[in-house]
């Protein structure tokens, strides 16, 4: 279980629960899947999916957990149609207007009809707490999601203090400084081939490098004629690359290949030794990156 893209938040407190603990309560609002009528559904599954029945996977301190939202599919297009069918039928059959109201009234008639046939898509989205450290990585790449995600935990727990990671140092700023030379990347740390380059006014537009060497004088120039890097391609170590965003954000985060050749030595085929593998050798690497990037930034920026 490979995360791909990082929400990174900070816990307000220690966390104390165990891993046996903390599965009990969120077995109180584990995924039952919708009803005939339910528009969506959620709660929480076992990381592992059909290899698992535990709703926590702990390894090392470190607690993975999974919440499945369930949609019913009725298509905007479909309703419409419907309705306009219906609104068309009764005008002609008795000779009048059908108004706004009662058009919502069929339009829920028509919504009471199609649930019970309606197909459902199920999405799942995976996060770790890192019980030491103190922090929980949720693996998307929308902030509302995770945002989501952590409602649901303090809802399940009832309180649940996190809040996003922010950093001492102007994220745009300093990754601004790294492209044009002014600040030295910290030892580990190099640039990769991709960027964003933003003016603050909207009218001087956007610029997008791919394969680029960040390093080049076209790159310094967009710079000195006012933009900032709000998207920058970094490698750690030669063990792990991503797109770091403006926001603190990482995307299309890559595990290189010294990491994967741990995991083939084992040669276990066995899906939960497999996973639990995954899980230790991702969690131990993120342990070591996350508190290197933040430093990268001046470091975290925490409340008093």
């Amino acid at each position: 279980m490979w995360f791909r893209n990082l929400q990174l938040y900070r816990l307000g407190q220690s966390f104390d629960l165990s891993a046996e603990a903390l599965d009990g309560r969120l077995q109180k609002q584990a995924f039952k899947g919708c009803s005939r009528m339910d528009l969506a559904a959620s709660g929480w599954v076992p990381p592992l999916g059909r290899h698992g029945e535990q709703l926590v996977h702990a390894a090392n301190g470190y607690f993975m957990i999974c919440s499945r939202k369930a949609e019913k599919l009725i298509p905007a297009t479909v309703v419409k149609q419907l309705l306009d069918d219906k609104v068309a039928e009764v005008e002609a059959a008795e000779s009048r207007d059908v108004y706004r109201r009662e058009k919502l009234r069929m339009k829920d008639e028509i919504m009471v009809d199609l649930l019970p046939r309606a197909l459902t898509r199920n999405t799942d989205l995976f996060a770790y707490i890192d019980t030491r450290a103190g922090y929980v990585v949720v693996d998307t790449p929308t902030p509302s999601r995770a945002e989501d995600l952590i409602s649901q935990i303090r809802s399940t727990l009832g309180s649940f203090k996190a809040a996003p990671v922010k950093v001492k140092r102007s994220c745009m700023n300093t990754m601004t400084q790294w492209l044009n030379g002014e600040r030295r990347l910290p030892q580990g740390l190099g640039l990769g081939e991709e960027c964003e380059l933003t003016h603050p006014d909207p009218n001087h537009g956007i610029v997008s490098c791919k394969h680029q060497d960040l390093n080049a004088g076209e790159v310094r120039n967009h710079i000195k004629n006012g933009k900032y890097a709000t998207r920058l391609a970094i490698r750690w170590k030669e063990r792990l690359s991503c797109v770091l965003h403006d926001d603190l954000s990482i995307k299309r985060l890559r595990f290189e290949h010294v990491i994967r050749e741990a995991e083939d030595a084992t040669g276990t085929d066995d899906p939960a030794s497999r996973f639990d593998l995954d899980f230790s050798l991702m969690t131990l690497e993120l342990a070591e990156f996350l508190p290197q990037l933040f430093k990268a930034f001046g470091g975290e920026e925490t409340e008093e």
